[in-house]
């Protein structure tokens, strides 16, 4: 009897351990590969617990997760010959577990090296400009690249991106000397086109004045108003050249006027004090005889043109 149940015992813990060793439990994250002597399972088990065989299946779980792999820095020459290094990181995931785990022997360790002589490829075929401002395109073509060997290993590639472009020093001075350089060009050409406008509106505005007189005075004024109101102890008035021209050609018309009636006022008076005295005479003194009249009388005065000189004859009239 005592042997019955010793037997029994053993039994228990046998199928005990067996049963221990059969059960398996796949995450939800995870797919269970079954081998079955040696040979693979079409259908992979899915997430829960799972049976197996003893001593005949054997099971391997697969991670369905996207893996964050990062891409080592590569050396590169870019297609305008500037030596540059990138690095990159890849985002990808296993879509088929028989083949992740039946096609290819480390399907990780197969994408990274993928992923490296991808990038190298990309390098050689980009010029700088792309790597730092159009990494787009790269990142679309670095997928394209992948993909196609990532295919047949069951893996999708869900993203790749370049993290980082190391440049040299030298050309990283280039550069910033090429960017001053074109900020300068673009603040020349803004301070160009602000002069122009300026320009054009300070056109209109003289236009505006000159047809009408009173406008530049009271911009005159309104400047004054301007400065009065810095509180400055001294005032500058700017004073206008036309207004200039202005009071020199009322000084030259006055003057010109004044010399005019000057000259009518020095005839008159003569004529009519004359006039008494040539009566005075004439009363209280006796009549004079007309050659001494004549001869008082200052010689008249010839308004015509002097005509040619005539020099005479030194011949007698013999010779």
């Amino acid at each position: 009897m005592e042997v019955v149940v010793v037997l029994l015992i053993i039994i228990a813990v046998v199928a005990l351990i067996g049963v221990s060793s059969s059960l398996r439990v796949v995450k939800q994250y995870e797919r269970g590969v079954i081998y079955r002597f040696g040979r693979v399972n079409r259908l992979p088990k899915e997430p829960g617990p799972r049976m197996l065989v003893p001593f005949v299946d054997k099971m391997t779980k697969v991670n369905m997760q996207v893996v964050t792999m990062p891409v080592p820095s590569q050396d590169g020459i870019t297609r305008d010959n500037v030596s540059v290094r990138v690095d990159a990181v890849l985002y990808f995931r296993v879509i088929d577990p028989i083949r992740a785990t039946v096609d290819v022997q480390n399907y990780q360790f197969a994408m990274l090296q993928v992923a490296q002589t991808s990038l190298r490829s990309i390098i050689g075929k980009s010029e700088l400009d792309d790597l730092l401002s159009g990494r787009e395109r790269l990142h679309e073509g670095l997928e394209l690249m992948l993909s196609t060997p990532a295919t047949g290993w069951g893996v999708h590639i869900d993203r790749v991106e370049i993290k980082d472009v190391a440049l040299p020093e030298s050309m990283k001075r280039s550069m910033a000397r090429q960017a001053e350089a074109d900020r300068e060009r673009r603040a020349r050409i803004i301070t160009a086109d602000g002069e122009l406008q300026a320009s054009q509106k300070l056109s209109e505005a003289a236009r505006t004045m000159d047809a009408n007189p009173s406008a530049l005075q009271l911009r005159l004024l309104q400047t004054v108003v301007e400065v009065a109101a810095e509180k400055n102890s001294t005032l500058v008035m700017p004073f206008p050249v036309e207004m200039l021209r202005f009071f020199d050609r009322a000084a030259n018309t006055g003057a010109n006027s004044g010399a005019n009636s000057g000259g009518g006022q020095d005839t008159k008076p003569v004529e009519k004090t004359a006039a008494p005295a040539a009566t005075d005479e004439l009363t209280d003194a006796e009549p004079r005889s007309a050659v001494e009249a004549a001869a008082e009388e200052p010689p008249a005065i010839d308004r015509k043109p002097p005509g040619p000189i005539q020099i005479p004859d030194p011949r007698t009239s013999e010779e």
